[in-house]
């Protein structure tokens, strides 16, 4: 697999099989993922990788907080404040498209309830990936991690190995702080699944749509 395969063949996994990954296979990824460039080799990246019981210890306090009507709050503004057009339809697009997938109706409260509970459980996979960053760091460190999340994602794809980076699993930065024993003083930019796709899963059979490079490229010479 060549680096343009892997990055149009990369998606949001969010259903898994029930297949542990090698620790030492993770290890590689993360070896690679941090030849990823940063400002000044800062290199700000701090990674918590769970899987076994922890993972499950970890998991069902945040699921259990959510389904309790806990609001997450996570360390920084992952989102806007307010939606514009063409972000809006774009994330009303996306939504759609997996609800569609699942078969879940509008009005199905419950069945869009359970399958955002999901993300809690970093959709079932093997291994559950937190992120964190010294707090102390700015804006282009998090440009920096940005550039090794997708180096880490790209790794796996090699491996056949699948992702998904999940904003959702840095919403109870306290709870995950406190339980994986990381400093209060650290931001937890956000987690991601990892494992080994489940491609009979009905949500994982849909592929968002991507711009052409004509809509957001303008070339001066």
């Amino acid at each position: 697999m060549n680096v343009s395969e892997a990055l149009e063949s990369r998606k949001s996994v969010r259903a898994y099989l029930d297949k542990a990954v090698d620790p030492a296979l993770v290890q590689i990824l993360l070896t690679a993922a941090g030849h990823a460039p940063s400002g000044v080799n800062s290199q700000p990246w701090q990674v918590a990788v769970v899987s076994g019981q922890s993972k499950i210890e970890l998991q069902q306090k945040m699921e259990q907080a959510f389904r309790d009507g806990v609001k997450g709050q996570m360390d920084y503004g992952y989102y806007p404040a307010e939606w514009k057009s063409p972000y809006t339809e774009r994330r009303k697009t996306c939504g759609l498209q997996m609800y569609s997938a699942l078969d879940i109706q509008r009005q199905d409260k419950q069945r869009r309830l359970d399958q955002w509970a999901a993300n809690y459980r970093a959709f079932d996979a093997p291994v559950m990936l937190f992120f964190f960053i010294d707090s102390a760091m700015r804006e282009g460190s998090f440009m920096d991690y940005g550039m090794f999340l997708q180096s880490l994602m790209l790794a796996a794809a090699e491996q056949g190995l699948a992702t998904c980076p999940q904003a959702a699993l840095g919403e109870y930065p306290a709870m995950v702080k406190d339980y994986l024993g990381y400093s209060s003083d650290l931001t937890l930019l956000c987690g991601m699944a990892l494992g080994y796709e489940d491609t009979t899963a009905a949500i994982n059979n849909y592929r968002t749509e991507r711009v052409d490079s004509g809509e957001f490229c303008q070339i001066f010479e």
